[in-house]
């Protein structure tokens, strides 16, 4: 099983290094091939132009694709590996279309890994340990009243006073700010149509407790199914969000009103370009990530489980933060394919306990904290 990975960008290195150095067959694609012969040159034997139809001579049955290119481009090559009988590996979200690949890749063979990155991807690994922790506790009771809360952010090291930089372009953030939010507040489903009306203070239980911002991301409500949740379960609050400095919303007022406003694709760049610009993460700066994940449950209006992963990590010698997280948890799923531990099928991070805590035990090592906190 050769390894064809494609995209050398900013949160691809890590994970490229470490599978290389671990003496798997890949071959690096990137276009222009400059950046690749920066990246890995030095440990690469294969680095190729990717160019269209170059992956059809070389990519086998069984080998695997991994995608860290733009994420408009996922699917149109998860379809051509399927069809070709080629496992595909991602860290974005499954996508509709990606989904709809399921049927064909189980007829081929073959897995349509994505949701393997820092967020989706690690939260999902520490909401998958959390649930199946709950669920073997004494405990556990259909009737207790639950709360899961996971947040997570890309953040400065060194604040400034727009209280965010950008290490790539920021059009991401600007279309997950423009995509509606639901959840669970109060028992109840929660709606709103700016992200940015919704933000609150969070208390993270890090090494040294720290206050930041928080607002829901995003439709939360279809991973309550994937975690394990199930319909009889009484659940109080439940939100997959992002999480900022404090002061991030009011210094993004102006930004807000421009995504208010509805901003044409061209504004949109426009406006991407210019934060870019302004923000910038600038070369050699350490960046920050801040990820905790929280289950609690209640009988009576009392605590009676209550449990927290909490990550916090910086830009190293090693990379970035960003890149070690969202590249090293890819190259865990790369590891598990090469080792047929995954299913065939469309499908987002392991929920198998014993590949759960593998996962996070190599987080941890990329991580400057992670911790699993019982605060009971």
């Amino acid at each position: 099983m050769r390894i064809h990975w494609c995209g050398t960008g900013l949160s691809a290195i890590p994970g490229l290094r470490q599978l290389i150095a671990a003496g798997h067959p890949i071959t690096v694609w990137n276009l222009p091939l400059g950046p690749a012969i920066d990246a890995v040159g030095d440990i690469a034997t294969d680095i190729r132009a990717m160019e269209p139809g170059a992956l059809d001579d070389v990519a086998q049955r069984g080998d695997i694709v991994v995608s860290m290119l733009p994420a408009d481009m996922h699917a149109a090559l998860a379809r051509h590996c399927v069809h070709h009988g080629v496992h595909f590996v991602s860290s974005s979200y499954l996508t509709p279309e990606l989904r709809l690949l399921d049927d064909a890749a189980r007829k081929a063979g073959v897995s349509v890994v994505g949701e393997v990155g820092l967020d989706p991807g690690i939260d999902h690994l520490m909401a998958h340990d959390l649930v199946d922790a709950y669920r073997r506790a004494p405990v556990f009771a259909p009737g207790n009243t639950l709360s899961f809360t996971s947040y997570c952010g890309g953040l400065p090291a060194e604040p400034n006073a727009f209280r965010y930089k950008f290490s790539w372009s920021p059009l991401g953030v600007l279309r997950a700010l423009m995509a509606p939010a639901r959840a669970i507040r109060d028992f109840s489903e929660f709606r709103v149509a700016h992200p940015w009306d919704a933000v609150t203070s969070y208390s993270a239980p890090l090494r040294q407790p720290e206050t930041f911002e928080v607002y829901p991301n995003r439709d939360s409500l279809p991973y309550l199914a994937d975690y394990g949740f199930v319909p009889e379960w009484r659940i109080k609050e439940f939100v997959r969000g992002t999480i900022r400095l404090l002061g991030w919303a009011d210094a993004w007022q102006d930004v807000f009103e421009d995504l208010a406003a509805g901003p044409s694709d061209a504004d949109l760049k426009a406006l991407s370009d210019r934060l870019w610009s302004t923000y910038p993460l600038a070369p050699g700066e350490p960046d920050r990530v801040v990820l905790c994940v929280s289950l609690k449950a209640e009988r009576d209006g009392v605590p009676v489980w209550h449990r927290t992963w909490a990550l916090d990590a910086s830009g190293d010698v090693r990379g970035s933060a960003m890149a070690r997280l969202v590249s090293g948890t890819v190259a865990q799923a790369v590891t598990s394919l090469l080792a047929r531990e995954l299913p065939v099928g469309v499908q987002g991070a392991p929920h198998d306990p014993r590949i759960v805590a593998r996962w996070l035990e190599a987080t941890g090592h990329a991580a400057h904290h992670m911790r699993l906190i019982d605060h009971l």
